[in-house]
């Protein structure tokens, strides 16, 4: 699965370490999203999308 964490955190200005403190997850959660190794559980999905003020499925993407 595609996503736009990082596009989105960049032009928010915010660190790996801020956006994870943020959702209550840890940096390396984050990195790992941003990146693909991981998957976000539905909620965490949710907590991205509400921080961001944006839709899960104008973030994440499946790949086809």
């Amino acid at each position: 699965m595609r996503n736009d964490v990082r596009e989105l955190r960049l032009a928010a200005g915010l660190s790996q370490r801020a956006l994870g403190e943020a959702l209550s997850v840890s940096r390396q959660t984050v990195n790992s999203i941003e990146t693909g190794r991981y998957d976000p559980s539905l909620s965490l999905a949710i907590a991205i999308a509400r921080h961001f003020r944006s839709g899960v499925e104008e973030i994440f993407h499946v790949d086809d």
